[in-house]
């Protein structure tokens, strides 16, 4: 009954937290002005009056790049408490770090193998 309970709480702060967004989305759906106009339709680039069709294409490079920026990130995210608390953890956990170093180690290389990290 007890872990009824205990999970009784994590439902309704989530269903609290999910009316709360809800309800932030259908509050300024009511009180937002809506007039629409060609100037507001208009393309918005930082205070310049944009030049051409706002359907450009980018180079996939671009992309593979921000993907492997944001995989090294975490792995930093998940090292940084791993090395806080290296000598309470022992062996198990350095050899389990090990493997999640070397797994995205080969990703790297398999990235590197394929050209992805060549800027041309």
């Amino acid at each position: 009954m007890k872990l009824l309970a205990d999970y009784g709480w994590v439902i309704l702060f989530m269903g609290l937290g999910m009316l709360f967004v809800f309800g932030g989305y259908v509050t300024s759906w009511f009180i937002r002005p809506s007039n629409p106009s060609p100037k507001k339709l208009f393309t918005y680039e930082c205070g310049e009056v944009p030049v051409g069709s706002s359907w450009v294409q980018f180079n996939m490079r671009y992309y593979l790049f921000a993907l492997i920026f944001v995989i090294f990130d975490v792995e930093v995210a998940f090292l940084f408490p791993w090395a806080v608390v290296f000598k309470e953890l022992g062996l198990v956990a350095f050899v389990e770090m090990a493997i999640f170093i070397v797994i995205l180690l080969i990703g790297l290389l398999y990235a590197w193998r394929k050209g992805v990290l060549k800027w041309n």
